[in-house]
């Protein structure tokens, strides 16, 4: 029995050799629809796979509180419409008046909201890091320790902030992997002091390098971690700027002057105006994926009782922003993985008909194979392994092609693609599966032929 579909294997193998060309112009369907579902897929995985990266980057179940940036309401240069607007809203909250965002917003967070497992208050300013004359300018962020484990943040070498450090404000500091190779090239940065600003810090950590992509960090409003000085929070406030304290001799007349150390910011002193925010956010974790919407809507009412009932901040949650951006990359993909399905419908559709064309074409070679001793059976199964052949063929060098396009993808277009053994399986197993399906009726129609007619055809 093996010896006769051995020799069936043949006849179709020699079939599909003698007639090159159309061969291969029938594979081609199949070959690029294989290479596209690779591609589509690969493109798929990548787009997972940096939503999940992102989400690491900002942190599971994070929520980020952040001041609500206001612009000047006076100047005479403003039309009309601008003008009433401004004293619209000035009447509004006339009289009202709100702190800002603050350390006790964040004491408040951690004390009376049960679903917030972590909080930690943040300040940033812009500094120039300086030692033994390299310059650099960069961010130092005022933070607690649960800032590191809010952003899945690990240390490389060194210790975390310790409670006497927090408490008394101590001169200490952990630094990014960037900031360690600039000015620690050759050496350990532990124990060395570096001058921020005005400030020498000790360092006492470096934080092990994290990949950030730079749109992300933009959109997120996130900081480059690996380019970031981290200080304690009672340091920043005691050393360098706390911004709640507003000196007699900052206020002249109807209008006001504050140095916030980085910036100096100006204006009236009528009600929002004087609103001044003594931290930059407040990352909050929730302790459950589904408490994140209910939690969202607490803190709001809560921070708005605070603040006079005057909305001057904002509240974002960034798993939610990058789910949604997940949902609509798989969409986008299952819409690609469609027109690549199409591709192989299409390619199958195309092995049909040549085969098709072809048992019209070897009407005399089936004849004659019947009269030799063939029977419908072998006929049938020749003519299914021309179509298989065909179809596996085809998707053997589809799934080459595929690898190369999704390489070729990642070079010239930055687009992430991963390979996944999964797509190559699936792709390789539609391909098969095509030449079986689509070449059933054309062998189907060759073994039903009569081997006297076919004998006959000319």
């Amino acid at each position: 029995m093996f010896e006769r579909y051995q020799y069936i294997f043949n006849i179709a193998l020699e079939a599909v050799f003698l007639n090159k060309f159309r061969s291969m112009l029938t594979a081609l369907g199949i070959i690029f629809g294989v290479a596209a579902v690779i591609s589509m897929m690969a493109i798929g995985n990548g787009a997972q796979k940096e939503i999940l990266d992102q989400m690491k980057l900002v942190g599971v179940n994070n929520i980020i509180i952040t001041p609500k940036i206001e612009k000047n309401k006076g100047s005479s240069s403003q039309s009309n419409d601008q003008s009433s607007s401004s004293s619209s809203s000035s009447d509004k909250n006339k009289g009202k008046f709100s702190p800002g965002l603050s350390l006790k917003d964040a004491e408040s967070i951690r004390e009376m909201i049960p679903t917030v497992q972590r909080v930690s208050p943040v300040v940033i300013y812009e500094a120039d890091v300086i030692r033994e004359a390299v310059r650099y300018s960069t961010k130092i962020s005022g933070v607690t320790p649960d800032f590191f484990d809010l952003f899945n943040i690990d240390l490389q070498q060194g210790e975390m902030f310790n409670t006497e450090e927090l408490k008394d404000g101590k001169a200490v500091c952990i630094i990014g992997s960037t900031i360690q190779s600039k000015f620690f090239p050759n050496g350990s940065a532990i124990g060395q002091e570096i001058k921020c600003g005005r400030l020498w810090l000790k360092v006492i950590g470096v934080l092990r390098k994290k990949e950030v992509n730079q749109s992300t960090m933009e959109n997120l409003g996130i900081s480059d971690y690996n380019n970031s000085v981290f200080a304690p929070i009672q340091t920043m406030m005691r050393r360098v700027k706390d911004r709640t304290m507003v000196t007699a001799s900052s206020l002249h007349g109807s209008s006001y002057e504050i140095d916030y150390g980085d910036m100096v910011i100006s204006g009236s002193r009528d009600g929002d105006d004087m609103a001044k925010n003594q931290v930059d956010k407040i990352v909050v974790q929730v302790k459950e994926s589904n408490q994140i919407t209910p939690t969202t809507a607490l803190l709001k009412r809560m921070i708005l009782r605070r603040h006079q009932k005057l909305e001057d901040f904002e509240i974002k949650v960034p798993e939610l922003l990058l789910k949604q951006e997940q949902r609509t990359k798989d969409i986008f993909n299952i819409v690609l993985g469609c027109i690549a399905g199409i591709s192989l419908l299409v390619g199958g559709i195309g092995i049909m008909n040549i085969m098709l064309a072809s048992v019209m074409e070897r009407i005399k070679e089936i004849g004659i194979r019947r009269a030799i001793g063939a029977t419908k059976r072998d006929i049938a199964l020749q003519f299914l392994m021309e179509a298989t052949l065909l179809s596996i063929t085809g998707g053997l060098i589809g799934i080459i092609l595929g690898i190369i396009f999704s390489k070729l993808i990642m070079q010239f277009t930055s687009i992430l693609t991963i390979i996944s053994p999964l797509s190559i399986i699936i792709s390789f197993g539609v391909s098969a599966s095509v030449g079986i399906i689509f070449g059933y009726m054309p062998a189907k129609q060759a073994s039903s032929a009569d081997p006297v007619e076919s004998l006959r055809h000319e």
